[in-house]
């Protein structure tokens, strides 16, 4: 077998394969920029915790569906994804905990009560979709919703994009100005709740973040230039969606964790070679 073979057959015998890849680009571009975000704004354990956060809205959207409609529990983790980083953010301005602890306390509230409702109402099988994703079951309305995530991700970030990275770098200064940080803030949280309901929707609310987190992570050793850093880490996440497949493909194993340890892969080559890795500490 030929390496193009190896590398064009899958996508081009079934179709199940190329909607996976379609969405494996499609979180790759969206999800890449926002998880730099996350990383340089120090959040990054907070997008795990909001992962876990949309599986409620998501069970309520399971059931009223009656089955594994895609489309329901992503509306469903959207509101839920929302409600909890509304209440977390009210909770650590009303009172003494910080905003880690509150989203951690919430999140692991949403969780528990997710699980709950998917295993009393639904099957073993289901519960496992709901937890680790079916992106080889992606329909097209499935993949019109990620599409339509990662559009308004990329349009929501160039419109504030100058005022959220200084709130970012300086939120102080942002005070000081009149400048409106905590909405900014908040159009942010919106773009990390979307895109882990995308990431949900093929990888499951366990792994969605990985998708987001790691390739950002990844980028982050190559360059320190944000724009291109964004880049890198869509590219990086699109990558590792083709490469993942492809091993799920031909050596029978699960496709959601193969993209995962794909980008995992990428992460430790670039802590190996990249010039901010490992070996940066040693010259």
């Amino acid at each position: 077998m030929s390496i193009l073979s190896t590398l064009w057959d899958p996508f081009a015998s079934f179709g199940f394969m190329r909607r996976a890849l379609v969405a494996s680009v499609t979180l790759g571009m969206g999800a890449g920029p926002v998880g730099v975000m996350l990383q340089l704004r120090r959040m990054s354990l907070i997008g795990d915790a909001m992962s876990h956060a949309i599986l409620p809205g998501a069970a309520i959207g399971f059931l009223l569906a009656g089955g594994l409609s895609l489309t329901a529990m992503g509306l469903g983790g959207i509101v839920a994804g929302l409600g909890v980083a509304l209440l977390a953010g009210l909770v650590s301005r009303r009172t003494q905990l910080a905003e880690d602890a509150s989203f951690a306390s919430f999140y692991l509230t949403s969780l528990a009560l997710g699980v709950l409702i998917v295993s009393a109402r639904g099957s073993n099988i289901d519960l496992l979709h709901v937890l680790f994703g079916t992106i080889l079951g992606i329909d097209a309305p499935a993949l019109y919703l990620m599409g339509g995530i990662t559009t308004l991700t990329i349009a929501l970030l160039s419109i504030i994009w100058r005022p959220l990275v200084m709130e970012c770098v300086d939120p102080g200064f942002m005070r000081m100005t009149g400048g409106q940080g905590g909405l900014y803030h908040m159009a942010f949280l919106f773009l990390v709740v979307i895109n882990l309901v995308a990431g949900f929707e093929a990888l499951g609310t366990l792994m969605s973040v990985g998708m987001m987190m790691v390739p950002a992570a990844t980028a982050r050793l190559w360059t320190r230039r944000l724009l291109p850093m964004m880049a890198l880490s869509a590219l990086t996440g699109m990558v590792a969606g083709l490469i993942g497949l492809l091993v799920s493909y031909h050596f029978r194993l699960a496709a959601g964790p193969s993209i995962i340890l794909t980008c995992s892969v990428l992460y430790v080559l670039s802590l190996v070679m990249s010039p901010a890795g490992l070996r940066a500490t040693h010259s």
